[in-house]
Order: C-alpha cells, then structure tokens, then sequence
C-alpha cells in the first residue's frame, strides 16, 4: 500500500540561520490491511512522518510510494497539489490531538461535510454521521452547537469521527488518544479494530504503549534513524 524511501525533513531556522534536521533516512513499507505504530521519544520526528505522507510537510528528499485508487501507484512527495486534494478527500485519513475546523460549523454538519466530499447527499449523510458521533459518545444535545465550546476530550472524538466516517484507504493517526480518558480510548480502539477489518491501512503514533498491545502489525522506531531532531514529536 504505503512505501516510504529514504526520506529526509529538516526545518530552516531562519532567527539562528541554520537548518535543524528533523528525519533521515527514513524507510518503512507497510502492506494494505497492516496497522505500523511509530515510537520514539519526544522531538524525534514521529509527526513529520506523517505530515510528510499527507503533504502538509514537503521532505527535501526521498519518496512515498502509494497505491492509490484514483491515480495508481504514485509518489507523494512530487504529486501535484490537485491531486493530493483528491486524494485526502477520498482516500486519505488524517487525525491529530487537536481539531482545527470551520468556526460557523456544527459538529454534525463537520461530518457530515467529511461524507459529502466524497460525493453522498445531504440525506444519505446525515444517518451515517449521527451513527459515527453516536458511537463516539457525543451527547445529542452538542451536535448542532459549534465545536469551539467541546472539552478538548470531545473535540478530539469529533476529528476521530470526521476522519472515521469516510473508511479511508489509509488513515494516519498522531497521537489521537492524547487527552481521552479510559472509556474514550476504548471506543478509538474499537474503531481502529473495525478499520482493520474493513482492510484500512493505518500509520500511528501513540505515547500509551498499553494501548496498541495487539493492534500493530510492525513497530518502527525512531531511535534508530535520528537523533537530534528537536523540531516535531
């Protein structure tokens, strides 16, 4: 599914004119249906990682191999950005611990909107996404208020669930547990399980080890790859 080759990040510090690296040599291939945790300690370059995969970072070198639906196998590093659009509409997942959304939105209406990119009408999605807000227990009373008001546990049960709802091919998950309290974790756990039937390939990062006992098909670590990278975690 995923191929990732030799990548390297690093981030011009323009106030000390210099550039602090922040991932090198990085390579992992992870097959479709499989589920890679990602570890290291804190400033590592976990995220970049998957910043890099979903394009929000632009590595200087190296490549991401995808098999995608929509264009075959692709490099995701020089994917011009109509494509990358297409692809994180249809394809690919992305879940952080925190939420950055539309502020005159409601929470259904996020998910709904998650769904009708993907080409459902209105009536189709509006079930589908009070099935995914329900089953992450956001109370009935807060799916039509705006999400700037939830716990940071809600918000972060909500982006699950806008990410959750679209089935995504790949779904790359940064810390989404950060915050959650015991019952919360369960339900992403459960969720994460439910994907991996369905055949979603998943990348993570999780702090809580207990939490992906079982879960993860291969382990990278990032130890092994960099350390001196105080930029990203």
């Amino acid at each position: 599914m995923i191929r990732v080759e030799n990548l390297k990040k690093s981030f011009y510090i323009h106030h000390l004119q210099r550039s602090i690296p922040a991932i090198h040599s990085v390579s992992f291939e992870v097959k479709t249906g499989e589920f890679l945790g990602i570890v290291g300690r804190s400033g590592s370059g976990k995220s970049t990682i998957l910043k890099s995969i979903y394009r929000t970072y632009l590595p200087q070198s190296g490549h991401i191999w995808y098999d995608s639906a929509a264009f075959g196998r692709i490099d995701l590093i020089s994917a011009d950005i109509q494509k990358m659009v297409t692809l994180r509409k249809n394809e690919i997942g992305y879940v952080s611990q925190f939420l950055h959304i539309m502020p005159r939105r409601s929470a259904l209406e996020l998910v709904e909107k998650a769904l009708w990119e993907m080409g459902l009408d209105e009536e189709n999605a509006k079930p589908i996404a009070q099935d995914a807000l329900r089953f992450f227990d956001l109370p009935e009373e807060l799916w039509d208020n705006y999400p700037l008001t939830f716990s940071g546990g809600e918000k972060i049960r909500l982006n699950i669930a806008r990410a959750v709802v679209k089935q995504p091919r790949l779904l790359l998950l940064d810390e989404p547990t950060a915050s959650l309290d015991d019952a919360s974790k369960y339900k992403v756990r459960e969720a994460i399980e439910k994907l991996k039937q369905h055949g979603t390939t998943m990348i993570g990062i999780f702090h809580d080890l207990a939490f992906m006992e079982g879960l993860c098909d291969q382990v990278y670590t990032m130890e092994s790859i960099v350390e001196t990278a105080d930029t990203e975690g």
